[in-house]
């Protein structure tokens, strides 16, 4: 049987991030590292135009530039200039502008297979192993550690065990890890968008009776879109052919982008914020969605992950106990609760504040997006939320 310092379960964005962010410390330490994952990556990258996407914010590019990959990620990244927030039928409009932040982009939109090949590829085999197509059936705690059972029947054991398995985590449950869930009522239809008008870098926040959209530039003068709307409607928006869908999408967001030409794949996701009631246990974190899946609107879920792997990281690294000691696990638990705190609650309030039709509500968001755009104290605590530096006190 053999035995690594840390089984990374979950290969995909947040497990390699995480296995990046330990990577030069590990090697220095002698641990060795195994990322167990049920879908091999891809060797090459292939452009698709339905390719899925990730927001990054600007902390999160401060992260990856400290990890030495964010130069290849942003090849292929688009950045978010500016950030327009409207509510619809309403006279209030709010817009962010990097140039105002002193920044050079808000946030960075990046297709995932890119990001994925980044982080892949940066890793060293030296001290990162991969276990896959694999999947982990069965954990057992063991005294200073986890004895992992894998659906090829071979046992693996580890110091520390991280959970990167995303929000359906089928081990959570196993473990016994309760989850608090806060289910929306609606799904969020994504695909990708093309117009007859460029997107200049323009990010577009919408909120409308119905339910909140987002569209995020593209490279090749395509937008993400994500469009929240209530179970029902969302399937019937998924079913409709790409005339008609473009019709009542132009309807919604209007013609700020001129006229919308292409709709690509349409996928949906039932939405529910849900929070691990435990995140750490001796040798155990729980981590990315298992963590904390939050609505996508915000665009804030996968940023708040990636500072927890690197808040992990950076604790794993500064402590000379093995990976796993509970002493360690709590401290690094300790520092991202603020975080978590306000960006949870960030992002659920604004869900639930721009996604209701009641009248005393809208006049209230209204006034609201009106007071933004005239604060500035409030207009730069907004941005900074949305950039992922809510809690750094160096920006």
């Amino acid at each position: 049987m053999s035995r690594v310092s840390l089984a990374i379960i979950g290969g995909g964005l947040v497990g390699a991030s995480l296995a990046l962010a330990l990577q030069a410390g590990a090697k220095a330490r002698g641990w060795k590292i195994v990322l167990i994952e049920p879908f091999a990556p891809g060797n090459t990258y292939q452009p698709s135009y339905d390719a899925r996407s990730s927001a990054l914010s600007y902390g999160s590019r401060l992260i990856y530039e400290r990890l030495g990959v964010w130069q290849s990620m942003v090849e292929r990244g688009e950045p978010i200039k500016d950030i327009h927030v409207s509510d619809r039928g309403r006279f209030s409009t709010a817009r962010l502008s990097a140039s105002e932040e002193g920044v050079p982009a808000l946030g960075y939109v990046v297709e995932n297979a890119w990001l994925g090949q980044c982080l892949w590829k940066s890793l060293d085999p030296d001290v990162i192993s991969w276990r896959c197509p694999a999947e982990v059936i069965h954990m057992q705690p063991l005294e200073a550690g986890y004895r992992l059972t894998l659906n090829d029947e071979t046992t693996l054991e580890c110091d520390l065990a991280v959970l990167a398995d995303g929000g359906r985590s089928g081990l959570r449950e196993q473990l016994g890890i309760h989850v608090h869930k806060r289910p929306y009522d609606q799904s969020a239809l994504i695909a990708n968008i093309s117009s007859s008008q460029p997107h200049d870098g323009m990010a577009f926040e919408r909120f409308t009776d119905e339910g909140p959209m987002a569209l995020l530039p593209l490279p090749d003068n395509r937008c993400a879109l994500v469009w929240t709307r209530l179970g029902m409607d969302a399937q019937r928006l998924a079913t409709l052919d790409e005339r008609s869908f473009l019709r009542e999408l132009q309807a919604v967001f209007g013609y700020r982008l001129g006229t919308l030409t292409q709709v690509g794949a349409r996928h949906l996701y039932p939405l529910t914020l849900i929070e691990a009631q435990e995140q750490v246990r001796p040798h155990l974190v729980v981590l990315g969605n298992a963590a904390h899946s939050l609505h996508p609107i915000a665009g804030q879920g996968f940023n708040l992950s990636l500072r927890d792997a690197q808040a992990l990281a950076d604790a794993l690294l500064a402590s000379d106990q093995k990976p796993g000691e509970l002493a360690t696990l709590l401290s690094y638990q300790q520092r991202q609760q603020l975080d978590q705190h306000l960006t949870i609650g960030f992002s659920d309030q604004v869900t639930r504040l721009f996604g209701s039709d009641q009248t005393l509500i809208s006049f209230g968001r209204n006034l609201g997006l009106l007071g933004l755009d005239l604060l500035p104290p409030a207009k730069r605590w907004f941005a900074r939320q949305a950039m992922g530096l809510g809690t750094r006190a160096d920006s």
